[in-house]
């Protein structure tokens, strides 16, 4: 060999050798690129393909009274679930937790067979993570847990392969549970199936009393532990923010109580109670009948009212004779009267505009027009008010707009515009016809002539509280609507209406001086024609009337009773009396009236101790 072909060779082997250097170098970076810099990223991507995605539910805000009493609460309960991946007999399983769970074997049998496609590939998999049943107690999760292990022992039968036992896990769930039942239904609402709040504050407040679900990504070993190494990254649930209402469920049951009586005595077609505090616009208490128990939410029957309406904002009724108010104080505040003004009441009947009183005046005073309940004095009041005066005051006292209160359904009422009159609305509208408005209109209407003249809006949320701070919720004033000195010289009226020479004598509460009005508005039948057989009376009012503690507004629709007794001073008043004296007691209200005692005997309010016993 000669020289050259050895250094020739020489020359390939070194190249071979820096070539083969070379390569494993290569490797060797890559290698270490992989194991070490590309190390977390590959993890991740390996948890991402195998690891599920297990929600954390945030508890639900929780709803108080003013008291702090709960209203609706969260129950601790347990949500089934199973890892698809870890069960390999679907049938067998479905079998086992069908009795336990009370549901049916087909159904248990297609969720635990559920497959999806696969992340890298069009394979299809078994689902990691799937939702049995939800709401399950303690006690019954304990009782499916104890059930597995024993029927994987049992002898002489298929066996269960011990992943499926593994595979079901039972997680902490909250159930929404309404310690009260029924009472003050309307007000607190309910939530659906999938824990959404479809009425009442449960639905107003529904964003903030939700929360926020968290999560976290699982990756579990063959046995269904998890892998703590392969976690990927969590998210921390948001529990709701809960909220306290300006109900005071003691005077709601009250209120209720009382609803329940005259439901059984009158058998109406519906009734409403709304009590208001007039100085800061808080609804203390607010109740329909029918009702419902949101434990157990009914399913509606179309040919009967609706029990899940709350009727004091969502339906809306003619005022009748409540609605003289706005128009005397009106009346007054632009100073076009006095409470002695003389009003021609054309011997009770108005032949100009066809109008009648129950009573035949010559002439009233307009302290007796109120007293007396004049259709005529009313109508020729507001027609010296003029059309777009009324108009623009029966505007500012809330009517023919909502009221802006934090619960859901509120309509508008109705107010038609002067444009739209004719002739003879303006001897209408005065007297509480032609006009429409829901019960909550005129309880707040009446909140301000009690509270000297301002329009408050209505409240039921006092405060709400999350994991942060507590926002109250401030009374707020809308605006004012007649001056202070026409309210007191309402109010004079007002209490005289419950006086012996009133049409309120039954809304009398003994040792209190009681301010208020009636109303009687026939109902139209279908075809527009006044009924004079079915009859919306009602009585707002209140108490005590130097020194308001609450308004309070009772309406009852379609009452069963006679003719000549269907008015609101024979109906509603009663009521009003039987719930203010027990509200009295309950808010050690001071007598500042003589009682009344048998055999024609007063008692004087000094001993008020005394007094409240009586």
């Amino acid at each position: 060999m000669t020289a050259s072909m050895s250094n020739s060779m020489s020359r390939r082997g070194l190249v071979a050798g820096i070539a083969l250097a070379a390569c494993f170098t290569g490797y060797s970076v890559r290698l270490v690129y992989l194991q070490v810099t590309m190390h977390e990223t590959y993890v991740g991507m390996a948890a991402k393909q195998n690891a599920h995605t297990e929600p954390i539910y945030a508890r639900r805000g929780e709803i108080f009274d003013i008291k702090g009493v709960p209203l609706a609460q969260n129950d601790p309960v347990r949500t089934v679930v199973a890892d698809g991946s870890l069960i390999k007999d679907p049938d067998r399983l479905a079998q086992i937790l069908a009795a336990p769970l009370e549901m049916p074997v087909d159904v248990l049998r297609a969720k635990l067979s559920r497959k999806v496609k696969a992340k890298t590939s069009n394979e299809l998999v078994p689902l990691r993570y799937i939702v049995l049943k939800k709401g399950v107690s303690e006690i019954k999760a304990n009782e499916v847990s104890a059930l597995l292990p024993d029927l994987v022992a049992t002898p002489n039968k298929k066996e269960l392969p011990i992943s499926a036992v593994q595979a079901i896990r039972f997680e902490r769930d909250f159930v929404r549970v309404y310690p009260n039942a029924s009472l003050a239904c309307h007000v607190i609402g309910f939530v659906n199936d999938s824990g959404v709040g479809m009425d009442g504050i449960e639905s107003s407040m529904n964003d903030k009393m939700q929360g926020r679900d968290g999560y976290r990504f699982v990756e579990r070993n063959g046995t269904g532990g998890e892998l703590v190494l392969y976690r990927g990254e969590d998210r921390p649930r948001k529990d709701g923010s809960s909220v306290t209402l300006t109900i005071d469920l003691n005077l709601q049951q009250i209120v209720e109580n009382e609803l329940d009586v005259a439901m059984k005595t009158y058998r109406p077609k519906n009734a409403t109670v709304v009590m208001m505090n007039p100085f800061t616009g808080e609804i203390m208490a607010l109740a329909n009948r029918p009702d419902f128990n949101p434990n157990a939410v009914p399913i509606i029957d179309k040919k009967k009212v609706n029990p899940m309406r709350n009727i004091a904002i969502t339906d809306q009724v003619e005022p009748g004779s409540t609605f003289k108010v706005v128009t005397v104080a009106a009346a007054l505040s632009e100073k076009l009267v006095n409470l002695e003004t003389d009003i021609q009441c054309e011997n009770g009947y108005w032949q100009w505009c066809k109008l009648h009183d129950h009573s035949p005046y010559a002439s009233l005073s307009v302290r007796k027009v109120l007293i007396k309940s004049s259709n005529i004095g009313a109508a020729k009041i507001g027609m010296q008010l003029g059309d777009q005066r009324f108009y623009e005051y029966a505007r500012k006292f809330g009517f023919g707009d909502t009221l802006k209160v934090n619960l859901p359904g509120e309509i508008r009422g109705a107010l038609p515009a002067p444009e739209s009159w004719d002739h003879i609305t303006l001897t209408r509208m005065p007297m509480g016809q032609s006009v429409a408005a829901t019960p909550l209109q005129i309880t707040t209407a009446m909140c301000a002539i009690a509270n000297g003249g301002m329009l408050m809006i209505p409240q039921i949320v006092h405060q709400v509280t999350d994991e942060e701070r507590t926002t109250e919720y401030k009374p707020q004033e809308r605006w004012r609507v007649v001056s202070k000195r026409a309210t007191e010289q309402v109010r004079e009226a007002l209490v005289e209406v419950v006086g012996l020479k009133g049409t309120a004598l039954l809304a009398a509460v003994p040792g209190f001086k009681v301010a208020g009005k009636t109303g009687t508005a026939q109902k139209p039948d279908e075809h527009g024609h006044m009924n004079h057989e079915k009859y919306v009376v009602s009585f707002v009012g209140f108490m005590p009337a130097e020194n308001p503690a609450f308004v309070m507004l009772v309406i009852v629709d379609e009452a069963k009773v006679d003719h000549e007794n269907n008015y609101g001073g024979k109906v509603a008043a009663p009521i009003f009396s039987r719930i203010a004296a027990k509200a009295a007691r309950y808010l050690d209200l001071q007598p500042t009236e003589p009682i009344p005692l048998p055999g024609g005997k007063q008692a004087r309010s000094e001993s008020s101790a005394d007094v409240r016993d009586q």
